[in-house]
């Protein structure tokens, strides 16, 4: 069948329907036999699904992604030799070859750097000392002598030549640790809550659920090349937040009351479409999973969204869109249609109420469940380690605790099972590698994401321009009331600006009447997470760096200034003020000159 050509003239939307129409009938008659070409044969294997959803793409005669048109040339689980061919010329990659890689784990970040980033895959963010000695052991021979712990209870590994970046993949697997799928447009590090096993007030250990889903995405080669990245959280409603209401998936422990139609007990809570880099937290969808099906659920959600995902434009490719677009319960149908039954609901009233989290619980010690026995938080310095650091860690974790580390998405970590009688022990032990087991709580909540210094994507220096709010702020403010305070580079959000007290976003700032630019951010304030969920309300735009550290203590003094009670957090004063308000209050104030 030949599409002739119209002397009519269309506008540009009008032609592509057109376009769309003739490859639509061209691919039906293909699939007829009437197409003049041979019939296309049915995708079969892992990468069918990927490959059909595509198809339907190119059929609507719209335009795939360039990283959709890298994952059709070739999976990149399939070019593992040009990776080592690579590596042994010291080569860096292609662009195509840096989004490739990603799937086992690799980011070249030139020009930030001119090296790999290795992000790691820790199940609910707990490893074992003898992995993390060994971890420290890699870094010192093949990458740079330390590491950082990032917003997903991972860790980071930097500064690798290409030359080492095979070398440190397979000597982690040495270790029982892996990077595979960690980037690019896969399901990304699966977190949970951190003291799960030994939190007095959890209802669920998360430990199980999150290693369950860990093992059944690294052997499901179907379950690589999503439209976009996914994220998955399980939390336990421990002492700790986990942060769940802010992935993809949230899976919620709650206690289920007798009479209403289900099994009373435990149950996970079902919530959809966090990302709140794009002011979005998870829904709730009112149905409660059994935690035993809890992979199973997730699998088909999943799947559901691989085969309705955007694989043309990238900024509207995450699964928010499709709920966006077909709305939360008609996509639950679709996907208990896929898993071939009905999922339980109940109303809120059904649920008990959940305790509060703690947001003081992963700095310090604090009692587990198991009686004599303490985790203890330890505070690093915007998530970094030394690789001495590291070694000296695991051996405490070894001589004193239970042998485990568990990594918080507060970009700190936690010893745990330290007996009563070795506490002061240990805290001083941790002291003595130049940690702390306690901060001010200025300190506490201070969390940055990589930054310039080895992102690409980042405006500003962020891990430097944290830390120098920090040390003014901690000495001219007595903060008397839990606070987080984040900075993120860029609209990624990896720090999760928005739902910090204060939160701010890198952005290049006018220096003057000129063109010329400096880094800087835009301030917010109120957001929060959990049942206080909700986004920041800008306070200020263009604020130079500089300028940051007065800034954030001005604005601290007016909220000790002008809060109902002392008993009222930043959070409730922030919210009770609009953006141009705060401003006002904390243009009011005086910053205190004393040495920092």
């Amino acid at each position: 069948m030949k599409i002739e050509s119209l002397s009519v003239d269309f506008n540009d939307e009008q032609k592509r329907y057109l376009e769309g129409l003739a490859a639509g009938l061209k691919v039906t008659l293909a699939g007829r036999g009437q197409g003049g070409a041979p019939t296309a044969s049915e995708p079969t294997g892992p990468d069918a699904i990927h490959i059909k959803a595509q198809d339907k793409v190119i059929a609507s005669g719209r335009k795939l992604a360039d990283q959709e048109k890298v994952k059709r040339e070739g999976h990149p689980f399939d070019a593992y030799e040009r990776l080592k061919e690579q590596a042994r010329n010291d080569a860096a990659p292609s662009t195509a070859d840096n989004f490739r890689w990603r799937y086992y784990g690799l980011f070249h970040v030139a020009p930030a750097q001119d090296s790999y980033m290795c992000r790691l895959r820790i199940p609910n963010g707990i490893l074992k000392h003898w992995q993390l000695t060994g971890l420290a052991d890699l870094a010192d021979e093949l990458c740079g002598p330390y590491s950082h712990v990032t917003t997903r209870a991972n860790l980071q590994l930097r500064e690798i030549p290409p030359r080492h970046a095979v070398m440190l993949l397979e000597g982690l697997s040495d270790l029982g640790l892996t990077a595979r799928g960690s980037g690019a447009d896969n399901i990304r590090n699966v977190t949970g809550t951190p003291t799960a096993g030994i939190d007095p007030q959890e209802l669920l250990d998360t430990r199980p659920y999150a290693r369950e889903w860990h093992f059944h995405i690294l052997n499901d080669r179907s379950l690589y090349g999503l439209p976009r990245k996914f994220n998955v959280a399980f939390d336990g409603a421990g002492q700790i937040a986990a942060l769940e209401d802010t992935n993809d998936i949230a899976f919620s422990a709650v206690e289920v009351k007798d009479g209403f139609g289900v099994a009373p007990g435990v149950w996970f809570r079902l919530g959809l479409g966090g990302i709140t880099g794009h002011k979005d937290f998870a829904k709730p969808t009112g149905i409660i999973v059994e935690p035993e099906r809890a992979t199973e659920v997730a699998d088909a959600i999943v799947r559901l969204f691989i085969e309705t995902g955007d694989r043309t434009n990238r900024l509207k490719a995450r699964l928010k869109y499709v709920l966006d677009s077909m709305g939360h319960d008609k996509f639950m149908e679709a996907v208990e249609t896929r898993l071939g039954r009905k999922l339980a609901r109940v109303p809120d009233e059904a649920l008990e109420p959940r305790l509060d989290s703690d947001r003081m619980a992963h700095v310090g010690v604090h009692q587990q469940k198991q009686q004599g026995l303490n985790w203890i938080g330890v505070v690093l310095p915007l998530g970094r380690l030394t690789t001495d650091q590291m070694r000296a860690l695991a051996k405490i974790a070894a001589d004193l605790g239970d042998g485990e580390i568990r990594l918080t998405v507060w970009q700190n970590l936690l010893l745990s099972g330290i007996p009563d009688e070795k506490v002061a022990l240990a805290c001083a032990a941790v002291e003595q590698i130049g940690l702390a087991v306690k901060a001010s709580y200025v300190r506490a909540g201070l969390i940055a994401c990589t930054g310039n210094a080895g992102c690409k994507f980042a405006a500003s220096n962020t891990k430097k321009h944290a830390a120098e709010i920090g040390d003014w702020c901690e000495s001219r403010v007595d903060v008397d009331t839990p606070l987080n305070i984040h900075l993120t580079g860029c609209h990624h959000s990896c720090a999760q600006h928005y739902i910090s007290d204060i939160g701010l976003i890198a952005a290049k700032v006018p220096a003057g009447d000129g063109d010329d630019t400096v880094e800087g951010y835009h301030l917010f304030a109120g957001g929060g997470f959990g049942p206080q969920a909700d986004i920041g309300r800008e306070v200020y735009r263009d604020l130079k760096a500089a300028d940051a550290p007065v800034t954030v203590e001005k604005l601290l003094k007016a909220y000790l200034a002008h809060r109902a009670s002392p008993e009222e957090t930043f959070l409730s004063f922030a919210r009770r003020h609009d953006g141009e308000a705060l401003r006002n209050l904390a243009e009011a104030q005086t910053s205190s000159q004393v040495s920092a």
